[in-house]
């Protein structure tokens, strides 16, 4: 199975707050485990995502370069977050807050990935959306998805040091940052 070929809808799909969105992937990405919650939100059957690549979800939005710093940081044995847009098999989207870990086997080898979404933080979601779309048009003038994640991730880096922050610092403050007007949202 590829990736959906559903057109993007524009319709945005939420879950309960006290719900979270688990999976678990191999070494290659490919889900091992999608809980409930991932099933319904996604639109997809367990026999549908079992084996899959976790990118079939992926949303057309998400910028390249942000994937890459997740792999890059859970490969060398670190956890990540992020705020993630992701794409529903009928072609709406969700955004979560995405934690993703390794998975050790008891000699410390990295035998696989764990992820755990909840619902994202409406403030955030605006702020890191601004980001996400200055990221994808920097992509947008390459064919090579090499090319293209490259292009993002100088944005990206610029970006961050501009702030004197990492990814993840930036990402904890977006909810922190909340507008007084908009906080309850």
């Amino acid at each position: 199975m590829r990736h959906s070929t559903a057109s993007l809808t524009g319709v945005e799909r939420t879950f309960d707050k006290d719900e979270i969105i688990v999976s678990k992937t191999d070494l290659k990405g490919r889900i091992t485990y999608a809980n409930r919650t991932f099933l319904k939100v996604s639109g997809y059957s367990e026999a549908e995502l079992l084996g899959q690549p976790h990118n079939i979800i992926r949303h057309p939005d998400m910028p390249r370069c942000v994937f890459q710093l997740l792999w890059e940081t859970i490969q060398s044995g670190r956890e990540i977050f992020a705020y993630v847009v992701n794409r529903a098999k009928n072609g709406d989207h969700y955004w979560v807050f995405a934690n993703i870990t390794p998975t050790f086997d008891g000699a410390g080898h990295i035998i696989g990935y764990h992820s755990n979404r909840r619902v994202a933080d409406r403030n955030a979601v605006r702020r890191i959306r601004d980001l996400y779309r200055q990221l994808s048009a920097a992509e947008a003038p390459y064919a090579n998805p090499n090319q293209a994640c490259s292009a993002s991730r100088k944005v990206l880096d610029g970006a961050l040091a501009q702030l004197g922050q990492t990814y993840e610092e930036f990402v904890f403050t977006l909810a922190r940052r909340a507008d007084p007007a908009t906080a309850s949202c």
